[in-house]
């Protein structure tokens, strides 16, 4: 069958939408018609050569859909399902997905420009387009691991759905599962996009006390992100030490994928002060290569620097769970859509410079 699909040829340059051919799915594979796709900066690094990828490829890792076809031996899902893309597959068979942490499930680890048998499920001319963390939703449809999707409840609309597969996830779950903040904490959220407002929308439910925005955007934030973003106090980042300082207990998220310059200056602020403790994690992806030096006297004043991967937590239940949270009226996702943009006529809107203003929340691309 033939799928619409943008398609990146050469990095700096803009995706091309056209028309690809998309192969029937294998042995425990699934086919997808996405609704929508959520643009995340991941997708960005690739597209300005930042994380090297093999090309041609069709990017995009956020969507949600609905199943039109299963291969041999797919038991999870069904035609007709409805589902989120998880762009770190859970085989639930390996030591860290029995271990209890299926975000650093084995699979992870491999090339996943094609499926698990390293063959392309997209062609064109005759010849394979890589696929991206095995989803690739900027496009009609696509073919996954049966692993690499999320069945989620049917009256959820998935144009907002979507956005549970990366970001929102990304950024509220390790408040939850990592960083586990307390209730009455200070929390001081460094990059304020897609992920960021989400770790503050989840600092927010779990009572932190005072809730932090840190971004060199802040005046645009205040206006266009105050509706996802209620009772926060936004900053620029040079005025972090004396909005941040407080003696109560502090944590601290990196959302954003900046340089290693910029890293350094973050973890070199004496914030919190030495008499708090304190435990700052790291959410955003950064660009290849990028490196971060820490004053290993930070340690001994039992501050911890943590990571997290896709929320820390579980992703199969964690996504159904985010989604019913939106859908009890809990959880914002509405007000996280910067622009909603079509497949074909969104290239000019998708150019690496127009995506490095970091003005937007999450645009999100309309594919079907």
């Amino acid at each position: 069958m033939l799928a619409n699909a943008a398609v990146l040829y050469e990095v700096n340059k803009p995706l091309v939408v056209e028309d690809v051919e998309v192969l029937e799915p294998g042995a425990h594979e699934v086919r997808v018609k996405w609704a929508a796709n959520g643009v995340c900066h991941s997708d960005l690094h690739v597209m300005t050569g930042d994380y090297p990828h093999p090309l041609p490829v069709v990017l995009g890792h956020e969507a949600a859909g609905v199943v039109e076809r299963v291969g041999p031996g797919v038991e999870s899902v069904q035609a007709g399902d409805h589902v989120c893309s998880s762009y770190i597959p859970s085989c639930g068979r390996c030591w860290y997905c029995l271990s209890g942490l299926p975000t650093m499930c084995a699979l992870r680890d491999k090339p996943r420009w094609f499926m698990l048998d390293g063959t392309p499920r997209f062609r064109k001319g005759g010849q394979g387009i890589h696929h991206f963390l095995q989803v690739s939703g900027y496009a009609t449809h696509s073919v996954l691991p049966e692993d690499s999707v999320i069945p989620i409840r049917k009256d959820a609309p998935l144009d907002l759905a979507c956005l549970v597969s990366c970001g929102v996830l990304a950024g509220a779950g390790p408040v939850f599962n990592r960083a586990k903040v307390p209730p009455g904490a200070s929390v001081a959220v460094f990059g304020c996009g897609g992920v960021g407002l989400n770790t503050i929308q989840a600092a927010r439910m779990v009572g932190a006390g005072k809730i932090i925005a840190v971004d060199v955007n802040a005046p645009e934030a205040r206006s266009g992100r105050r509706s996802s973003a209620p009772r926060t106090r936004w900053t620029h980042p040079r005025r972090t030490r004396s909005r941040a300082s407080t003696p109560s207990a502090a944590w601290a998220a990196s959302t954003s994928p900046s340089r290693s310059s910029a890293h350094r200056r973050r973890w070199s602020r004496r914030w919190p002060p030495p008499t708090a403790a304190a435990c700052v994690w790291w959410s955003g992806v950064c660009p290849s290569g990028t490196r971060i030096s820490v004053d290993p006297t930070m340690l001994l004043q039992q501050r911890v620097l943590t990571g997290t991967s896709f929320g820390g937590g579980h992703q199969r239940t964690d996504v159904p769970d985010l989604i019913d949270l939106y859908m009890s009226g809990k959880y914002q996702l509405k007000e996280m859509v910067s622009r909603r943009l079509p497949l074909v006529g969104a290239e000019p809107r998708l150019r690496p410079d127009e995506a490095r203003r970091g003005q937007a929340q999450r645009d999100r691309l309309r594919v079907s």
